[in-house]
């Protein structure tokens, strides 16, 4: 158990508008930090005032990107408690990451009492309206003053914690997409499936194209042929086709995202018919020009779920349900965000409260 050293903030800012909130633009008072050194281990793990980090213009970080991250958010009840959303799995995440680039395994454990003990610190930031939550992004940075492409041998843990509304401004409505068929995202071999800054800054040039043809995101196809459906934007992909549910299998390239694993779940307990497998955007084409495609949708912790409305690949658009919610879509958000928030039974023991 950590022996977590504590500094609190001597002022506090001002409490947003939880009417107002974005997504990961406001920062509460406090933030948790740990320390490695190599011959040491992970040391000195203390909570401090929300505050600039100093690094050396020669830290490694900067040059060569040895750094991850997580996301997950905690969530306050109508009975006041807070709520964290399997946070086991993003802390099992992390070390799977830290493995990827060479980054010191962390004490799971030891994550988990951080997350809640910050949490715990800042509990007044934790809103309470629908739709909202408190954002919660452990990361780990290289921090070694040195010009050689090695792994580093200090490294930094922090936690900051953001109050957040939803993550797109259409909400809970479909979205329209663009298919990327120039730029890739992820190859297997490489970091697809870990949590590291290189994925999301390979992303960046697709998502802005995508944008300036007015859409909201990016549909990723694999790196090799251009064929395979992999990832929508910053999440994972669910199609349902002639009553059958299929989602892009985990083969290297594509992240095992928590809310996935929880999708999956619930739709086998709903005796729906899920399937792991690859699906070709010919085959998705295919499907809607035979009338077979009934939802799309993607999942991942910021958004939970978002439904795709419109498809655009090199020109051909592809309309999804009207481009209204699917009912597969509404119940899996009603049914996560309901757990999430304590307002329906936790029956796979997904909640942790952060302070039991």
């Amino acid at each position: 158990m950590l022996n977590i050293r504590i500094e609190k903030a001597t002022t506090f800012k001002e409490k947003p508008d939880p009417n107002q909130l974005g997504f990961g633009n406001i920062f509460t008072d406090h933030m948790f930090i740990m320390d490695y050194e190599e011959g040491k281990g992970w040391i000195d793990p203390r909570i401090v005032p929300y505050q600039d980090v100093v690094l050396a213009p020669s830290a490694m970080v900067f040059h060569y990107g040895q750094e991850m991250f997580e996301g997950l958010k905690a969530y306050r009840t109508k009975s006041n408690e807070i709520l964290l959303f399997r946070p086991e799995m993003n802390i099992k995440r992390t070390n799977t990451t830290n493995q990827r680039i060479c980054i010191p395994q962390v004490n799971e454990a030891d994550v988990l009492q951080a997350i809640k003990a910050i949490v715990e610190m800042d509990k007044d930031w934790v809103p309470s309206l629908p739709g909202t939550s408190l954002y919660i992004r452990p990361f780990i940075i290289a921090t070694d003053p040195f010009l050689g492409v090695r792994p580093a041998n200090r490294y930094k843990l922090m936690i900051i914690l953001s109050p957040v509304g939803a993550y797109y401004k259409e909400g809970m409505n479909p979205v329209k997409i663009w298919v990327e068929t120039e730029y890739v995202r992820a190859v297997k071999g490489g970091v697809g499936f870990a949590k590291t800054g290189a994925n999301y800054a390979a992303s960046l040039k697709a998502q802005m194209k995508a944008k300036e043809k007015g859409y909201a995101q990016v549909l990723w196809l694999d790196g090799v042929e251009r064929k395979y459906i992999e990832e929508v934007g910053t999440m994972n992909v669910f199609f349902k086709i002639d009553g059958e549910i299929i989602t892009p299998s985990l083969e290297g390239s594509i992240l095992p995202g928590v809310t996935r694993d929880s999708v999956i779940q619930l739709l086998k307990d709903w005796k729906m018919k899920v399937s792991e497998r690859k699906i070709s955007i010919d085959d998705l084409y295919l499907a809607h020009d035979d009338g077979r495609l009934e939802e799309v949708f993607g999942t991942g912790t910021a958004a939970v779920i978002s439904p795709v409305g419109l498809l655009d690949w090199d020109g051909r658009q592809l309309t999804v349900n009207n481009g209204e919610i699917g009912p597969v879509a509404r119940r899996l958000y009603d049914t996560i965000t309901g757990v999430q928030c304590g307002a329906i039974e936790d029956l796979y023991n997904w909640t942790v409260k952060v302070n039991q």
